[in-house]
């Protein structure tokens, strides 16, 4: 079965922000995407609330829960308390724990599983006693003693960073490198009973050959590649066709 398609809002929201004014819409982009067959929507709210705003997320909570039942919320950050008293409010399927300092332009690496479990393990605790599946953003080259930490948080899943991966578009031969990377990472997740996503950076023609070689695959989570996409597409034909590129 192929992965999930959830499409980020950020550089939906991003757009909006330049000026003081409603659009574009990320709720309307949103309702969009997922009637053109997207599975769900993950947003990064970050405390300056540059792109996804605070106030976004009831709005698309809303969206999914009268509109899209079927479909799932996941939601992105770092695990502050604020943070965690958001999603507490929202109630996403799905929480993305992610490593950034808050002055990051967007995530660039995994959390250090090993050394980080201590601090890990209540959040993913008090996340999933309130019913959200919880996710942890990985490095693609992770070791099986990085992977068995990452297991012991009690987390469901790891989400696989795919930047390195996707910043090979000029060159095959050191796409196939990363690739191997991501498989090897991904085999040991699943081995460790972790469930696999994948993100960043990636576009409708560096997925296919992302999703032949993770086995398993859960969920994509992309958005400035498939925004960019919907340029020329619409974001209605840009859905369809990532979902297209992840039949492989």
């Amino acid at each position: 079965m192929p992965a999930k398609l959830s499409v980020n809002l950020n550089a939906v929201a991003m757009l909006r922000n330049r000026r003081d004014l409603p659009w574009p819409s990320v709720t309307a982009l949103g309702r969009i995407a997922l009637a053109a067959g997207a599975h769900g929507l993950t947003v990064h709210p970050r405390p300056d609330q540059r792109h996804i705003r605070f106030s976004d997320l009831p709005d698309l909570r809303a969206l999914i829960d009268d509109e899209f039942p079927e479909a799932e919320f996941n939601i992105e950050g770092y695990p502050t308390e604020e943070f965690l008293a958001l999603v507490e409010r929202t109630q996403p399927e799905q929480v993305t724990l992610v490593p950034d300092d808050p002055a990051q332009a967007t995530s660039d690496h995994g959390w250090p599983f090993e050394r980080q479990g201590n601090f890990l393990r209540p959040v993913v605790a008090r996340l999933r006693k309130r019913g959200m599946r919880v996710s942890l953003f990985c490095d693609p080259d992770a070791s099986q003693r990085e992977i068995e930490a990452a297991r012991d948080t009690g987390a469901d899943r790891v989400e696989l960073y795919t930047g390195p991966y996707g910043g090979c578009y000029a060159s095959s031969t050191k796409a196939d490198s990363e690739l191997k990377k991501l498989d090897r990472t991904a085999l040991l997740a699943q081995a460790a009973g972790l469930g696999v996503n994948a993100g960043h950076d990636l576009t409708v023609d560096n997925l296919p050959a992302l999703a032949r070689a993770v086995p398993n695959l859960a969920e994509v989570s992309i958005g400035h590649g498939l925004t960019a996409d919907a340029l020329e597409y619409g974001m209605a034909g840009s859905v369809r066709r990532f979902l297209a590129a992840l039949e492989g």
